[in-house]
């Protein structure tokens, strides 16, 4: 059996860690459960964290639990946040919970003999806890001081913090209690914004029963900017293929800095402590061929999405920012061709004006304005800084025809290093 908080300690996955843990769990197969909160429909990379915390648990010997908190995700975890969140209605929390299944169980095993993954829902232990019972089992036995001391009340406390949140650890420390006592349950992972939460449940256990139970804390992943990890600008990055595209979810890994892929690599991969510093080691040699970044993106891409997502993300990745041609463009399916230019100013045109040609100076300032003015037009193309198609513009007469069209209907136009806009012609 490996040492399981000494995988955490080499991967910087270990924040926090509750006296006697490291002990316990080199002794014998131990159960531990991390809680999801089901508030979106599909996890973000953020929490591949903790769904990678579980994978290593189960690799070390252990029997992981995930919990979907369809009860509390009713109400509201006040860790690290600064403003009320807003309640979902059941029917809603019931699509989020079934669709976050699905993606737990394309990382953990559910089949091995002895510690098989489990999901837990801990909606099915609460639906029938009166207010009256939870009052008398569970809140007479943590004081309200003990509650007001954690620092996911007290950093809301001048903001304000509803009754509904501020019992919200009581919650969870029911959940801990409960996998406990029916489950064997005797250790809890999280966030480090969760430790609050994490040991009001082994309170709970010790002032119930007077039993005993463990506790780690991972840190939360900040990018070397100091910038929250798995944000953009356009938002968050998902594993849901339909939120976040393997284009840009294998981009997102790819375009990472050498400080975080230095460390995202020993948090999201499987790759031993060996082949990372290879790995590493390799990249430094040759820098500005990414070979960290491309590792890390490769294996994460393939894990959450495919082995054949992966390949057209780096196909599509080639094609655009190597050379290429309007038959390289052709070669991607329209789906991933337009999942490269998601957010780039688009414009319409008319196809018929297309049959006899038209000036491309005409097509840019006059039917569709993605340049301000012909005298615009001219200094593009006199600097050398216009391309269609990715083939550079230097003649100010040249016409566009239906035939210079990407599958017969799409126009790249590059403007500089950074400004895209994609022409459609219908």
């Amino acid at each position: 059996m490996k040492n399981f908080v000494e995988e955490l300690r080499w991967r910087g996955m270990l924040f926090d860690i509750m006296p006697g843990t490291e002990d316990f769990l080199n002794k014998e197969m131990v159960k531990g459960y991390i809680g999801f909160d089901p508030t979106a429909d599909s996890l973000g990379v953020g929490n591949m964290v903790q769904v990678m915390t579980l994978l290593h648990f189960q690799n070390c010997g252990h029997k992981p639990i995930a919990l979907i908190g369809g009860a509390t995700g009713m109400v509201g975890d006040p860790s690290g946040k600064s403003a009320e969140r807003n309640l979902l209605d059941e029917e809603t929390l019931k699509y989020n919970i079934a669709c976050q299944k699905k993606q737990v169980e394309r990382f953990l095993d559910f089949n091995v003999s002895g510690n098989a993954a489990e999901i837990v829902n801990n909606y099915d232990w609460m639906k029938e806890f009166s207010f009256l019972d939870f009052l008398r089992d569970v809140g007479k036995h943590i004081t309200i001081s003990y509650m007001m001391a954690k620092d996911s009340v007290q950093t809301r406390l001048d903001k304000g913090i509803s009754f509904t949140e501020f019992t919200y650890q009581l919650l969870q420390g029911y959940d801990f209690y409960y996998l406990w006592k029916h489950h064997g349950v005797m250790l809890q992972i999280g966030g480090s914004d969760q430790w609050g939460n994490i040991t009001t449940g082994n309170e709970l256990i010790r002032r119930k029963d007077g039993g005993e139970a463990y506790a780690i804390c991972t840190p939360l992943i900040k990018k070397a900017d100091g910038t929250k990890f798995g944000k953009t600008e356009e938002g968050n990055i998902w594993l849901d293929p339909k939120r976040t595209s393997p284009y840009k979810f294998y981009q997102f890994w790819l375009q990472t800095s050498d400080a975080d892929a230095e460390i995202y690599i020993k948090i999201f991969t499987l790759f031993d402590k060996e082949k990372i510093e290879l790995i590493i080691a390799d990249h430094k040699t040759q820098p500005h061929l990414r070979l960290l970044q491309k590792e890390l993106a490769k294996d994460i891409t393939v894990r959450v999405h495919s082995e054949e997502d992966y390949n057209n993300a780096v196909k599509a990745s080639e094609i655009l920012f190597g050379k290429s041609t309007k038959e390289n463009f052709e070669q991607l399916s329209e789906t991933l061709f337009l999942e490269i230019f998601e957010g780039v100013p688009q414009f319409n045109i008319n196809k018929s004006v297309l049959n006899d040609g038209i000036l491309l100076a005409d097509l840019l300032t006059d039917s569709t304005q993605a340049l301000p003015s012909k005298g615009e037009f001219r200094r593009a193309v006199k600097e050398n800084s216009l391309s269609i198609n990715k083939e550079k513009i230097t003649d100010a007469e040249k016409k566009i025809s239906a035939s210079d069209l990407i599958n017969g209907k799409y126009l790249l136009v590059k403007r500089g290093k950074s400004e895209n806009y994609l022409l459609i012609a219908e």
